[in-house]
């Protein structure tokens, strides 16, 4: 098997048919910026980052700009309320209706502690859920998982990919592109 890594100095292979992106290494947050600007302003718009840690104005130059885990939390915390009411309305108006003291059946204000304690229970576990789902993980395999110097994300390097289904992606003019960007380094990244 081919090393999916080529250096700073070669160029990329041409005879691969297949080629998930290419991604560029960068020794700061100030450079992996500047150069996700200068991309999304090229028309790139599929574009992942990797970084040690979050840097400010990275997710929305790549393109995130709807956030969906607010939504799904406020729908389970929802579903998590009605549920919990019903729950409590069918056990004590239909399910084994009891008087006690003369009081009517369907006494919401007894209903309250459980309605809000299943309320925040349904946003909690649809937040866990909707963020799992929403990142993809668990995830055991990625195709950037392949470049050797990958491991260095989660410790003090800064990755910008490219992918080759972008509809602008050339593999020549995208390689040339992130070189004149000041990449440390190159690499092609296989599927």
């Amino acid at each position: 098997m081919k090393d999916p890594a080529v250096g700073r100095s070669g160029t990329p292979a041409k005879d691969e048919a297949s080629l998930f992106g290419v991604m560029a290494e960068f020794d700061t947050a100030e450079r992996i910026l500047q150069a996700a600007r200068r991309v999304h302003e090229d028309g790139y718009r599929h574009v992942d980052a990797f970084t040690p840690f979050p840097v400010e104005g990275l997710a929305e130059v790549i393109g995130f700009t709807r956030e969906w885990l607010p939504s799904i939390a406020l729908m389970g915390g929802v579903l998590g309320g009605i549920g919990g009411f019903v729950m409590q309305y069918y056990a004590a108006v239909i399910g084994s209706p009891l008087n006690v003291g003369g009081r009517p059946l369907n006494s919401w204000p007894s209903f309250v502690p459980i309605t809000f304690e299943l309320t925040v229970l349904g946003a909690a576990l649809s937040a866990v859920l909707g963020m799992l789902a929403l990142n993809w993980l668990p995830r055991p395999y990625h195709p950037v998982f392949n470049v050797p110097r990958f491991a260095l994300a989660s410790r003090d390097r800064f990755f910008l990919l490219i992918r080759a289904d972008d509809p602008h992606f050339d593999r020549e003019r995208t390689w040339q592109r992130l070189l004149e960007l000041g990449a440390s380094d190159l690499f092609e990244v296989e599927p």
